[in-house]
């Protein structure tokens, strides 16, 4: 039987860090006070101008695949997971194949917002494991910045951009032991971006809206609702996981989680003080830190978890 393991893991933040109170320096009318009693956040980084979300995960790319020991033409399934591309098309992850010097993979996007890149490693596991691939970049790239509302203070502080990969390889051994998705356009309307491209005009919004209180309702319930089935799938109990990474969009969001299944926060991987939300770049970014920093070690259970705008969430439990 064919099973998948995480052999790599890469990130990359655009530019330099952006305080709390650069923001009041800008002209929003906040403090760092306010920001980080809220929701944890302390800075985050903005891409360049003309910097895209193709530019951010080409540099997330190379670092997973010199973590994992393999060239661009080692891969066979790149999938790219962001709200944020480059162009209505090509994909984003066909740019990136072509940055990459990579003419023979599959490419394509995932757009699951937040949850994207649980989504993106979940779809890459059932190529591997049918046979028909054996080796997989798996990214989240987002470039948020584009998409915020710079009058609304509730919402522009909470994101920020940046970029994580993983790559994703056939192994005789199992990687990823349970895997759940889900979704509920039911509450389409509490977090979105209501705009399009039409006739070659703007058409709606095209700047992020949120209903805060009813986005934190429900990530705490889903979040805590998926941990207890990826474990319940993996005939595992919550005791035996040693880290928890899940997205990043607000401390009191962790906290709440890790109390509903009795996780001591130390066992919770937090960047987003660092970060804030970098949407469906935040997983693989607080991934890629704890393993760099030798938190996250080979043969640990590792779980991954998202929630995102549709509303769709989802996660994967790891024998890392």
């Amino acid at each position: 039987m064919t099973f998948c393991r995480i052999t790599g893991t890469g990130s990359y933040l655009p530019g330099s860090p952006v305080s709390n109170d650069d923001l009041v320096a800008r002209g929003i009318e906040t403090s760092d006070e306010w920001i980080a009693e809220r929701t944890g956040i302390r800075r985050r980084h903005f891409a360049a101008d003309d910097e895209k979300s193709s530019d951010l995960a080409l540099h997330a790319c190379r670092r997973a695949l010199e973590a994992a020991g393999r060239l661009a033409q080692d891969i066979d399934l790149i999938i790219v997971a962001t709200s944020t591309p480059d162009q209505v098309f090509p994909s984003t992850a066909c740019l990136l194949q072509n940055r990459l010097e990579n003419r023979t993979a599959v490419a394509f996007d995932v757009q699951a917002v937040c949850a994207g890149f649980v989504y993106a490693l979940t779809i890459a596991e059932k190529f591997i494991r049918s046979g028909s691939h054996k080796c997989a970049l798996v990214v989240g790239s987002e470039v948020f910045s584009r998409i915020l509302n710079w009058d609304d203070r509730g919402t522009c502080v909470l994101f920020g951009d940046g970029a994580g990969a993983v790559v994703l390889e056939a192994s005789d051994e199992p990687g990823i032991l349970s895997s759940v998705l889900h979704a509920d356009g039911h509450y389409h309307d509490i977090l979105s971006v209501p705009g399009t491209v039409c006739g070659g005009k703007v058409s709606g919004t095209p700047l992020l809206q949120m209903d805060g209180q009813a986005v934190f309702k429900f990530a705490v319930r889903v979040l805590g609702d998926t941990a207890i089935e990826l474990m319940d799938a993996a005939k595992l109990p919550m005791t035996a996981l040693d880290w928890l990474v899940p997205h990043q969009a607000n401390v009191r969001i962790l906290q709440s989680t890790a109390r509903r299944l009795d996780l001591p926060m130390d066992k919770v991987v937090v960047t987003v003080a660092d970060h804030g939300n970098t949407s469906a770049a935040s997983v693989p970014l607080a991934l890629d830190l704890a393993v760099r920093d030798g938190r996250i070690r080979r043969g640990q259970l590792v779980m991954l978890e998202g929630v995102g705008g549709g509303f769709t969430w989802g996660g994967a439990l790891l024998r890392f």
